[in-house]
């Protein structure tokens, strides 16, 4: 059996590489052009630190529930996800998404690729007080695969013959084919570990996780909040309690941060960042990777946009550079995947902005007297991104409608009932590629060789044949055009002087606090 290493060997292992990658250990990367920071601070020992302070942070999105079983929107994975609820492996986005361990401390994994064991941690307790043993890992992973389960992430199992529990500290996961997606898979929403028993609808306004926090306080609308576990089986949270605020608007979002009412501005607007520019006894800026994809979607199921010439020509239509230069940062993708993915290839030569043709294409089409479209837009991005689709696409002889919605009610509409000609989306969601292997979801793209692809890059016996297999599916997409990518989101986080510890890398998706620590 291939066995992976322990916590310590991994955890030395990702020290070597980082100190290896920028030559001398204490830089990652150039600080930008822009000012902001690739790296922080180091964080004080504990008797500089306010071991019982709270740090406040701004979110834009709030979840609508608190049920990580079946609520849609990364909004709950990025205050969840290793803070309140954990799975057998976790994420470290600092160290290019690898995978590391969480309540399991090793796995290995059989020869034929069939069989998982995993080991767990010892002494690992639900927020309730009760034991977390391998019962409760295969409890939960059986409501995943159950048939008609109601899993967010049921898809992301289908691999799993059966999941068994040897002894309270062992669990074993057999497949039917091999999946190069499992670890993947069981370091987010669909690995977490749920009391056995639990019932999921007690979950939309509480939790009962077994991480180093637990929720204490939602206000609905406003704030939430986390309070460090004192029973947390791990070395305790530096910080006492962290409150998110969700504040939607970029300008309030700034003020709050200027002001003192948060410590921590995630997600700021580029073009506010000015603000805090020369106050670096105040401010420090990190800039950050990001999976955040704005995505223009074109809804399949409509005749209009089931013709590839209508949907090339809008991708033709739009300045990417324009789109960037009026969002104040971003970078050209020209495809589904990021660059962190191991299988992105750089796709920007496709569809590149060319009214002129998109103009002929839309005359093939059946359209040169001019066609009429509405995009469902959330209300929290900024108007000027809809202003310059608008623009752009009325050069070519489209009228763009924008019909603005809240973010709950394009979930509902959207991404549920599959409602809508086009729709502006962050896609969020790390290696999400297979969701254009999903026929059923919202683009209602269905092309069978890409679906192909993606069974045979799940069941691949390397590494590199997965990857080669999933570039060739993400140029076809690219190819096909089921949506347009208008720009990555690079992220940038305003922190004030003082905090440490602060998440920096993919912060749309999870945002891990068991670093974050204050200064007295």
């Amino acid at each position: 059996m291939r066995r992976v290493r322990p916590i310590a060997v991994v955890a030395l292992a990702l020290v070597v590489a980082l100190s290896s990658a920028c030559g001398t250990g204490g830089e990652v990367g150039p600080d930008g052009p822009d000012g902001s920071q690739s790296t922080q601070s180091a964080t004080p020992p504990d008797d500089q630190l306010n071991l019982n302070g709270t740090v406040n942070v701004r979110f834009a999105l709030e979840p609508a529930s608190l049920n990580t079983f079946t609520t849609a929107g990364v909004a709950l994975d990025q205050v969840l996800l290793d803070n309140v609820y954990q799975g057998l492996v976790a994420v470290d986005t600092n160290a290019k998404d690898q995978l590391v361990p969480s309540l399991a401390t090793s796995w290995e994994q059989s020869p034929d690729g069939l069989t998982y064991t995993f080991r767990l941690v010892q002494n690992a307790k639900f927020h309730d007080g009760s034991p977390l043993t391998s019962a409760d890992v295969v409890w939960s992973l059986q409501q995943v695969i159950a048939p008609g389960s109601k899993s967010l992430r049921a898809q992301d199992f289908t691999s799993v013959a059966d999941v068994s529990a040897p002894d309270p500290a062992t669990v074993t996961i057999r497949l039917k084919q091999r999946d190069t997606t499992l670890l993947w898979n069981l370091a987010h929403r669909g690995g977490i570990v749920y009391k056995s028993g639990t019932d999921f609808a007690t979950l939309d306004g509480a939790e009962n996780g077994s991480g180093p926090f637990r929720v204490t306080q939602w206000n609905r609308g406003s704030t939430l909040t986390l309070s460090r576990w004192d029973d947390y089986r791990g070395p305790a949270p530096k910080v006492a309690k962290v409150v998110f605020h969700y504040i939607i608007e970029p300008n309030t979002a700034n003020n709050a941060e200027l002001t003192g009412q948060i410590d921590v501005l995630t997600a700021s607007d580029p073009t506010l960042l000015q603000a805090f520019r020369g106050q670096d006894d105040k401010f420090s800026v990190l800039r950050g990777t990001s999976t955040d994809e704005y995505t223009l979607a074109f809804n399949e199921a409509n005749p209009v946009l089931a013709n590839p010439d209508v949907r090339h020509a809008i991708r033709q239509a739009l300045d990417k550079d324009a789109i960037i230069k009026t969002f104040g940062a971003g970078i050209r993708i020209g495809g589904p995947v990021p660059p962190q993915d191991p299988w992105y290839e750089d796709l920007t030569s496709l569809d590149q902005y060319n009214p002129e043709n998109a103009r002929k294409l839309l005359a093939a089409a059946g359209y040169g007297n001019g066609l009429q479209l509405t995009v469902e837009y959330p209300n929290h991005y900024i108007p000027a991104l809809s202003d310059i689709l608008v623009s752009n696409l009325k050069d070519v002889g489209i009228t763009l409608n924008v019909r603005v919605v809240e973010f709950q009610t394009w979930l509902s509409k959207v991404y549920k009932n599959h409602d809508y000609e086009l729709s502006v989306v962050i896609h969020a969601e790390a290696r999400d590629i297979g969701n254009y292997a999903r026929a059923g979801y919202y683009f209602n793209y269905d092309n069978k060789q890409v679906q192909q692809w993606y069974r045979d890059a799940l069941s691949a016996e390397t590494e590199d044949a997965r990857n080669d297999l999933l570039r060739k599916m993400t140029r076809q997409i690219a190819e096909d055009a089921p949506c347009d990518w208008l720009f990555l989101v690079e992220l940038n986080t305003v922190v004030r002087k003082g905090i440490y510890g602060v998440p920096q890398h993919e912060t749309n998706n999870r945002f891990p606090l068991s670093k974050l620590a204050v200064a007295k």
